[in-house]
């Protein structure tokens, strides 16, 4: 510990350092070659004297350019996408889009810009509409991929295709580009969607072969920004809510039902298994100095990061396959655009974790391009590296910050007294039992009663405690209304174990409410089940099932009465069937054991004598 104490100090120490040159950076003139040049690189988190691991704080700075230009991008829709689901003849496509630019990064590692668009459900021609402000993108232009899948939540989500768009030079007067068609490139695509297109088009089903991309992007001007070194998401603010059944399942979590009362049955709604997990883009850009890698505190962590080597590959294989679980896109995924940072944006935050229900604790990450992800922790949720930050961040070298949070309302609001921590008179639950809220009262929705106390507990990352006032103020603009409060794991070791073990122990007095224990292995009713049950609830009756709906509960049911006949059928020792239902099995069994008796026989020696004539009987 002392020694990762030391790093933090001479990383901080580097930090300054680097500031101190960005800003006289900063103050040269804007007479500087269009052309920006390569970022030095310096040894992460650490002198040269430095004997700990490598990682943590990295004090790299930003390449200097000039400041770019502020694009609105706009996905539309596309055309004649091929049919990657036979049921149906449809698909559910999403758009993964990626931006690059001629800009050099910090680090080779740094990952791309992208944007996913919600999915739109059973089209072959989907509109999203879906806009990406984006930030400082060079006079030099751009190259925007966008990759479009077929969301599969029980398998991997099906390539359709590529579109791609590229702008080779951008100025004020740029026209930019207006709802044009880009041509879907199927040479990335599946090959068995695009047989079934194929066929459906032999048969009429369809008229068109080949699909089309279309892309609107707007020039709103230059950015305003001194330093235009990184390209980062502007806008808009959206928040992402997933759930997954199975993990709620395994780690015996319940998603409350609110009291919402059952149509069938007039009671009120089973709790079902769910497992939560969110996102929420942040307003860009992070700070500057916000820069932290993966620290390698063991041999094969590096290999895992960079997927080197069998167990490397193996291992970040796996978790970025934990990840894809975690973070699942479905039909219950919650997806919503605020268009800047209000007090809705906040109030939304508030209600993805619970407000102060039952002293949750959060993991979290924030990316480089400001994607706030973050999920309950706990002891229950003992799966590998479920709540490892590796995990959260898609195994990304390098994010802008990391470590755990949990939120506490006040019994008055906060820009009336000092926070509770300070020794004001103003409680907080937890601990306190307060009024007008959690867990006897509904949650009251203003953020000015709740605070956010966020820290930098990760041993992945080790985050920099010097940039915690950083990371608050970041917080407090993308957050209005809420109050933040920051704490050293390190320095606030002993005031962070103590308000942690409050909520651990609020968590043990609500936790009926929230987390129970898994049900039985023998129940019948899964997760599926009980979502399709509240489906057809709302619906008010049965719609007509589809055909392979109707073959596949019949065959169950023959299978079921298969399994049923098996268990119950008894083998009978009576050899005389063949005299009909008016001889009864075992009449004789008598008789014969007390001839055998009479004869010095017993079953073996007759079952020896029978094995040893069989080959030579002949067939009848």
């Amino acid at each position: 510990m002392a020694g990762e104490s030391d790093s933090r100090q001479d990383g901080a120490a580097n930090a300054g350092t680097t500031n101190g040159n960005a800003r006289e950076m900063l103050e040269k003139p804007a007479s500087d070659p269009p052309q920006p040049p390569a970022p030095t690189k310096t040894r992460t988190n650490s002198s040269k004297k430095e004997k700990g691991p490598e990682g943590g704080f990295d004090d790299t700075p930003i390449p200097r350019a000039p400041p770019g230009y502020t694009l609105k991008i706009t996905l539309h829709r596309a055309t004649n996408l091929p049919l990657a689901d036979i049921n149906t003849l449809s698909a559910d496509p999403f758009i993964v889009a990626e931006l690059t630019t001629s800009l050099p990064t910090r680090h080779k590692e740094d990952p791309p810009l992208q944007l996913r668009t919600p999915t739109i459900r059973q089209s072959t021609d989907p509109v999203w509409n879906t806009q990406w402000i984006v930030a400082n993108v060079p006079a030099s232009g751009f190259r925007l991929k966008c990759r479009i899948y077929d969301e599969d939540p029980a398998d991997h989500d099906d390539r359709l295709g590529n579109a791609h768009i590229v702008a080779d030079n951008i100025n004020e007067s740029w026209p930019g580009i207006k709802d044009q068609p880009h041509p879907i490139k199927k040479r990335m695509g599946s090959k068995r969607a695009y047989l079934l297109r194929a066929l459906a088009v032999c048969f009429n089903k369809v008229e068109h072969m080949n699909g089309s991309m279309y892309v609107s992007v707007e020039n709103l001007g230059r950015t305003s920004d001194e330093n235009g070194g990184r390209v980062y998401t502007l806008g808009p603010q959206f928040w992402i809510r997933h759930y997954s059944p199975l993990l709620g399942r395994l780690l015996g979590q319940k998603e409350p039902s609110g009291g919402e009362v059952s149509r069938r049955t007039g009671k009120p709604k089973a709790e079902r298994y769910n497992f939560q997990s969110n996102q929420m883009q942040l307003r860009g850009p992070v700070p500057e100095a916000m820069y932290h890698r993966y620290v390698e505190f063991k041999p094969f962590i590096k290999s895992m990061f960079t997927a080197k080597g069998v167990r490397g590959f193996i291992l970040s294989k796996a978790l970025h396959h934990q990840h894809a679980r975690v973070y699942n896109f479905d039909r219950e995924t919650a997806y919503e655009v605020i268009d800047e940072p209000c007090k809705a944006f906040t109030q939304k935050f508030l209600e993805l974790v619970h407000y102060d229900q039952g002293g949750r604790i959060f993991t979290y990450v924030l990316t480089l391009d400001a994607l706030f992800r973050f999920t309950e922790t706990g002891k229950e949720f003992g799966i590998d590296m479920l709540s490892k930050h590796t995990m959260h961040s898609d195994v990304a070298a390098y994010v802008a910050f990391s470590g755990e949070f949990f939120i506490r309302r006040l019994k008055h609001p906060h820009s009336h007294s000092d926070p509770p921590e300070t020794g004001s008179h103003n409680k907080s639950h937890p601990p306190d039992e307060i009024a007008n809220g959690p867990p006897q009262d509904e949650p009251n929705k203003d953020p000015s009663y709740y605070e956010l106390i966020i820290d930098n507990d990760s041993g992945t990352y080790r985050p920099n405690a010097k940039l915690l006032p950083q990371l608050k103020s970041f917080f407090e603009a993308n957050f209005p209304g809420i109050r933040v409060i920051t704490l050293d794991c390190q320095g606030d070791a002993e005031k962070m174990g103590a308000l942690k073990k409050e909520q651990r122990e609020r968590k043990k007095a609500e936790g009926g409410h929230i987390v129970y224990t898994q049900i039985s292995r023998s129940s019948s009713m899964s997760s599926s089940d009980v979502d399709e049950l509240d489906r057809l609830e709302e619906m008010g009756e049965r719609p007509e099932p589809h055909l392979r709906h109707q073959v596949m509960r019949e065959t169950g049911a023959r299978v079921d009465a298969v399994k049923l006949h098996a268990k119950q059928y008894r083998p009978s020792n009576n050899h005389e069937g063949w005299r009909g239902n008016k001889h009864p099995p075992g009449q004789d069994d008598a008789t014969v054991a007390a001839a055998r008796e009479e004869a010095g026989q017993d079953e073996s020696s007759e079952a020896s004598a029978a094995t040893a004539q069989a080959p030579k009987e002949q067939p009848r």
